[in-house]
């Protein structure tokens, strides 16, 4: 950001106070092993010094930043830019609080207090942001329903970095299905090794490859194990980005069966390999996944119409992104670029900070 014209000062959750970058970012740090009230309290009370300094505050979060920041901003009547990548109330909820509907059935119900309390807290720091950033066009209708004014509210998608790597060498006969996702009940992982038994009736050296770690890793392991899938399906764990990268080259068709996307990078990396590509059709996956273009969605957990779709490509080898071998692939991953990113980003800061027409001007976030 200071090559953008901004004076940056950062404070997150943390130990110590460092210089940053070349001595141009200073970084305020709040003890994150204090009590949760001790904790936003402090980090409430640097955000209240600081926002005197500041032109705007960039928020990246809803809750531990966002919450404190509100209250501070009230205090001094400074505007903030906050970026919202999810729904934290649904994501605790579903994590701790029992709760079993998707994202979208979840912004309808009532739940617990606990829940409700998240959600509130949630919906009244984005209400009162001067500018919300998504990073999907799906997040901006979620967003949209918790009250936010639809001016407010901007789509600019996260910036990915590709990276060529070699496929991980694997045997000539094999076919690969390449899943890559935290392991927790919403990604949908537990109905990948479920259909694996069908699926290996028709292709035998069929092979189901999971990247990612979780609370769903026992689980996992035990419905393998029930399945005696040993030799067909592979929890991998968490892997570092180039070889996770590696094992999604080496796909034969790559699948998200996720309850819930933002804006899914692996799948833009597996569309960078010109990988076949199948989505769940949920959250930001269809603004990526384009039926006939980009790959092919299916419904969310619909066991029968995944197996029909996976054993169609595996079997026929039939190219499901054409678009992305054609002149269309520039533009397409352009969107996704750093250079896009930040040049939309700046012109939301410097809109809320009333310096649209300064840009020479040192701005201080």
């Amino acid at each position: 950001m200071p090559d953008y014209g901004f004076e940056i000062k950062i404070v997150h959750y943390g130990a110590g106070r460092h210089k940053g970058i070349d001595g141009k970012v200073e970084v305020f740090s709040v003890n994150r092993d204090t009590k949760i009230l001790k904790r936003y309290f402090r980090y409430f009370l640097t955000i209240l010094k600081l926002s005197k300094w500041a032109d705007v505050i960039y928020v990246q979060g809803t809750i531990s930043e966002g919450v404190p920041v509100w209250l501070a901003t009230k205090l001094v009547k400074k505007k903030y830019v906050l970026k919202i990548v999810g729904d934290y109330a649904w994501e605790q909820g579903t994590q701790h609080f029992g709760i079993k509907e998707s994202l979208d059935a979840f912004q309808a119900k009532k739940y617990g207090f606990k829940v409700e309390l998240i959600r509130w807290f949630q919906r009244n720091v984005a209400k009162a942001a001067d500018k919300i950033i998504v990073p999907s066009k799906y997040l901006k209708k979620i967003v949209l329903g918790w009250g936010a004014k639809e001016k407010n509210v901007e789509v600019i998608y996260n910036a990915m970095e590709f990276k060529a790597v070699d496929p991980v060498q694997k045997p000539h006969e094999e076919r690969w299905i390449v899943s890559v996702g935290r392991l927790v009940p919403w990604k949908g992982m537990d109905m990948l090794i479920e259909i694996m038994p069908d699926i290996l009736k028709e292709i035998p050296h069929a092979k189901l490859k999971i990247v990612g770690d979780g609370p769903e890793m026992e689980n996992c392991k035990l419905q393998i194990a029930n399945f005696k899938l040993e030799e067909s399906v592979e929890l991998l764990g968490a892997l570092p980005r180039d070889k996770t990268l590696s094992y999604i080259h080496a796909a034969d068709v790559f699948v998200l069966n996720s309850g819930y996307e933002g804006l899914s990078h692996v799948i833009l990396e597996a569309l960078s390999f010109g990988k076949p590509v199948l989505a769940s059709n949920v959250g930001g996956n269809p603004e990526v996944v384009i039926h006939g273009k980009t790959g092919d969605l299916f419904e969310y957990n619909d066991t029968e119409e995944m197996k029909k779709k996976i054993l169609d490509v595996l079997k026929n080898k039939r190219v499901m992104n054409p678009m992305l071998s054609s002149d269309a692939r520039v533009p397409f991953f352009k969107q996704f670029g750093f250079e896009v990113m930040m040049e939309q980003t700046v012109k939301a800061l410097r809109h809320v900070a009333g310096t649209e027409e300064k840009n020479n001007e040192t701005m201080k976030q």
